[in-house]
């Protein structure tokens, strides 16, 4: 940053990354570098993941440059501090850098891959994903089934776990076959680098490989990703990938990577919404259409992202700076990543051994290979008339399958009001389930207090107090 673009409008945070040791994670590290109530358990990073006040005051001074000379640097500043973190987060997915833009978060990224695909006429295609798709995902594939008219289809690949990796990538093969043999045409996978409910490391690098061998473009949802799993986009070679930064990097909201590789950026015609980099093969009604932003030498492709509307570009720009203040004051991401996935192996054991249940994993324990851990709660449900409890479940409270909605409300409404925290809570395999992230400014302690405190909540639902 030049010296004449240092503005006296805002009293800088007395936090420099760059002076700053490495440090010990966990409630130490939250109380100086974090905003977090100190009273809160932040227990569901997942979900919408936060930043250091380090990267605040980063943000806040690009915000307050841009106020201050709103078209010097909107139309040329910002450009310039957008490559450096497009860079920044190419050098950490090991891809060029010109295949690598930001959009808000992984779902624009999804619906702009799924929106710009062109399919058949002949109504034959099909949109392949597994049963354990975020929801927001599913309802896009919903919309573009039913905004395409018949021109496309798309069918689900149920998954139960806990399953090895090999019966996932044995089930994309099985619905592949049955799509071929239905008469259909297989075109796009969508699936996860870690799935949401339940949070489990999901075999992305083998059903990629095997999407390639069947013909299929590959979509893969790194919402959870980058900065929890090391991610090397070449080898694996995705035809599409999204990532959120704003959940692990400790980037603010909203900003994602997605990296289209060079083959298949012609694939890519226009952003959500479409704006002034979009090149039409054709103008309505002739003549030229005015660009008001400054003339680029770059790609079609990245041109077509750089101006997407006048937004809050400002979490774009901090991804180098919180890239930078990971290795700086964390350690690294190595170093992260090998004490999440520790913490989220060790503290959903302690859980679970309070509760008297299990987490959810394999006999390879490939689904734990991530930062979020998925905790079996004391409770069921019924099973459906003529059906029997499973053996596994029995002694377990079982709640009617009618009541699950209010079961979960209730409980996630207590954890509010009553403990001060919030975790992710679902029902799978019969059973009711919460889920747990790891992070750098948790401790072992914060998993065992969410034993002590699910097993009372649960308690309580099985005397019925839900109800009232």
């Amino acid at each position: 940053m030049d010296a004449s673009q240092e503005l006296p409008v805002r009293e800088k945070a007395n936090v420099d990354a760059n002076k700053a040791g490495v440090v010990e994670f966990g409630h130490r590290l939250r109380d100086e570098h974090f905003m977090i109530d100190p009273s809160f358990r932040n227990l569901n990073h997942g979900s919408f993941g936060t930043y250091p006040r380090a990267i605040q005051a980063k943000m806040r001074e690009y915000q307050d440059l841009a106020e201050a000379r709103p078209d010097p640097f909107i139309r040329y500043d910002q450009t310039r501090l957008l490559d450096e973190s497009r860079e920044a987060v190419a050098r950490l997915l090991r891809a060029p850098v010109d295949t690598c833009v930001f959009v808000p978060n992984a779902s624009v990224g999804v619906n702009t891959v799924l929106r710009n695909l062109v399919w058949n006429g002949d109504g034959r295609d099909e949109i392949l994903y597994f049963s354990t798709i975020y929801g927001g995902y599913a309802k896009t594939i919903d919309y573009v089934v039913e905004d395409r008219a018949g021109a496309v289809g798309a069918r689900c690949i149920d998954l139960s776990y806990p399953c090895e990796d090999d019966a996932v990538v044995a089930a994309f093969h099985a619905a592949v076959d049955a799509s071929v043999r239905e008469g259909r045409r297989p075109r796009v996978c969508l699936f996860d680098v870690v799935s949401s409910l339940p949070g489990v490391r999901f075999p992305f690098e083998a059903v990629t490989a095997a999407c390639r061998e069947r013909g299929l473009l590959s979509l893969v949802d790194g919402a959870q990703g980058v900065g929890m799993v090391d991610l090397d986009l070449p080898a694996v070679d995705p035809d599409f990938f999204v990532s959120n930064c704003h959940k692990w990097l400790h980037v603010p909201r909203g900003c994602a990577v997605l990296y289209v590789p060079l083959r298949n950026q012609p694939l890519i015609r226009s952003t959500l919404p479409t704006s002034h980099g979009f090149v039409p093969r054709a103008v309505a009604g002739g003549g030229n259409r005015f660009n008001p932003l400054p003339p680029s030498t770059k790609s079609e492709f990245v041109n077509n992202f750089e101006f997407v509307g006048s937004i809050d570009y400002s979490p774009y720009l901090c991804v180098k700076d919180a890239i930078r203040w990971r290795e700086e004051v964390l350690g690294g991401e190595e170093r992260i990543r090998d004490a999440l996935v520790a913490m989220a192996r060790e503290g959903g054991r302690r859980a679970a051994e309070i509760l008297g249940t299990h987490v959810l994993d394999n006999a390879s324990r490939s689904l734990t290979r991530c930062a979020m851990v998925n905790v079996a709660l004391p409770l069921a449900m019924q099973p459906d008339e003529g059906e029997e409890l499973r053996a596994d479940l029995e002694g377990v409270p079982a709640i009617p399958k009618s009541e699950t909605g209010a079961v979960l409300n209730w409980i996630l409404r207590t954890l509010m009001d009553e403990y001060n925290t919030f975790v992710a809570l679902f029902f799978h395999g019969g059973r009711y389930w919460m889920r747990l992230s790891a992070q750098v400014y948790l401790e072992l302690e914060d998993f065992e207090w969410a034993g002590r405190t699910l097993k009372a909540v649960c308690e309580r639902v099985a005397k019925g107090e839900y109800k009232a």
